[in-house]
């Protein structure tokens, strides 16, 4: 072979080889392809997981009345980065100003002290004997019954004057009524020592001012009469028997409404079995929102969806709620509407401003300016359709920034930060927030059946827990008295 047939050799050789390594190099790039696609698919799973359920891959729409969330991933413009650092420097300066609290001198008041109780006397007649000449006084029949009037007890005294027919008339007359006397007048306790006074004051006494019940026996005492707590306990269930069919006509008056919200609070209760601790229960409260009435309802302390289907499955309007879980079944179900409460996801990105001062003070920016608006709204004293159009205006291209926001920021974000958390729960449930731009009766917020419950809280401060789940029933119908 001459040199020339062996230098071509070489060169096929050559050729081959790197044919070869062409192809080996072109099918380690499918398989690196095919990794990268695995993971990225991956990477969306798990964002979908940490940051938004598989409804969030839609955008939020141009026109509010569709509303889903969406997903970005492009930061935010320059510009509009530092648009948003000059309003969080901004809000900074205005919190500084507001955080100033200045103490107040307040008096303490001396306790009320009395000695013998005084009377105050009723007299009550049959009707038509005082001027009648045919009936002669024979006696009177006296009930004493405990009463109030503020910072004083004393007897309320009912004197029921009875009446005998001459015995002359009923010779002339067997068949005339011979004895009369008049009905002792209705009472919630008819036999019983307590006056219609003295059982509400004790109600309003532990739910409206949160006395518990050793304290209130501690105040009587102190006036001039001693009770005990079984006692007291037992007016207590006889007051709560007595308002059972107002409450019952409460939960239809309240779940009729076309707008409600709902929340649950915690209730310590003493558990029946041994060993006999208080355990964390809960009571859920459900508000009209249009009217205003409030029912509380206590269903063994479950805060399951179970107990949730029982009292709104049934329910047809718009429900604002906060982002427990239990409330996803409702969803899109049929005849329901589900918004979400924005002082909820302020609330988280607050408690994450000590972690994560920068994204949470933005976050706080975005949830800041629709709040602006509500504010200025309610100044102006805006009809309803006339605050549904500046929402939409207005509030909801915010809505939408937040969104963009919400998305550039999250990559990387752990799950188990706050300020993870926060923009998570923000995030998956931004359709549900963004909900409230349809009807100019909406709130923003939740605060409404929050200020309900609060009179809840200030109660387990106070007289800690219900002794069992009874109490804890009858604690339901008293607190949904009072805030009717």
């Amino acid at each position: 072979m001459s040199e020339k047939d062996q230098e071509i050799a070489s060169l096929k050789a050559q050729i081959a080889r790197l044919e070869a390594e062409r192809n080996a190099l072109a099918a380690k790039k499918n398989e690196l392809e095919e990794a990268l696609a695995s993971l990225q698919a991956q990477n969306a799973w798990l964002r979908r997981k940490v940051f938004g359920s598989s409804m969030s891959e839609k955008h939020l729409p141009l026109d509010p009345n569709v509303l889903e969330p969406t997903l970005f991933d492009t930061p935010l413009p320059e510009a509009e980065q530092k648009k948003l650092d000059e309003e969080v420097r901004q809000m900074e300066e205005q919190n500084a100003k507001a955080i100033e609290v200045k103490a107040h001198k307040r008096e303490v008041r001396n306790p009320v002290l009395a000695g013998n109780l005084p009377v105050k006397e009723n007299h009550i007649y049959p009707d038509g004997v005082q001027d009648n000449p045919d009936y002669v006084e024979i006696g009177t029949e006296v009930t004493d019954k405990v009463a109030v009037i503020p910072g004083q007890l004393f007897i309320d005294r009912t004197v029921r004057h009875k009446f005998v027919l001459k015995s002359k008339l009923q010779i002339e007359d067997p068949d005339r009524q011979a004895f009369l006397i008049a009905p002792l007048p209705d009472s919630v306790i008819p036999k019983g020592m307590a006056a219609d006074s003295l059982l509400a004051d004790i109600f309003i006494g532990k739910f409206v001012y949160h006395l518990p019940f050793y304290r209130q026996i501690q105040k009587y005492k102190e006036m001039g009469a001693v009770f005990s707590d079984a006692t007291i306990g037992d007016w207590f269930a006889a007051v709560c028997t007595k308002l059972r069919p107002l409450y019952d006509a409460l939960r239809k008056e309240v779940l009729q409404s076309k707008y409600i919200q709902v929340d649950e609070s915690t209730i310590p209760v003493i558990k029946e079995e041994k060993p006999r601790k208080a355990a964390k229960e809960y009571m859920w409260a459900v508000r009209d929102a249009l009217g205003g009435a409030v029912y509380f309802h206590y269903d063994h302390g479950s805060r399951s969806g179970e107990t949730c289907r029982k009292l709104i499955g049934g329910y047809v309007g718009t429900m604002q709620t906060d982002g427990y879980e239990v409330y996803e079944a409702y969803e899109n179900a049929p005849g329901k509407r589900l918004i979400g409460c924005w002082a909820h996801a302020r609330r988280k990105f607050v408690e994450a401003l000590d972690e994560d001062k920068k994204h949470a003070s933005e976050a706080l920016v975005y949830i800041g300016k629709l709040y602006k608006i509500e504010d200025e709204m309610r100044e102006a004293e805006l009809d309803a359709d006339v605050i549904r159009e500046r929402r939409q205006k207005e509030a909801y291209p915010i809505i939408q920034d937040f969104e963009r926001w919400l998305d550039a920021v999250s990559t990387g974000m752990s799950s188990k930060s706050l300020i993870g958390q926060a923009v998570s729960y923000a995030y998956v449930l931004l359709p549900r927030l963004s909900r409230y731009v349809l009807d100019g009766r909406y709130q923003i917020d939740n605060n409404g059946i929050e200020n309900a419950i609060r009179p809840l809280a200030l109660g387990r401060k106070n007289y800690l827990f219900a002794g069992n789940h009874a109490a804890a029933v009858r604690a339901a119908i008293a607190y949904s008295t009072v805030n009717h």
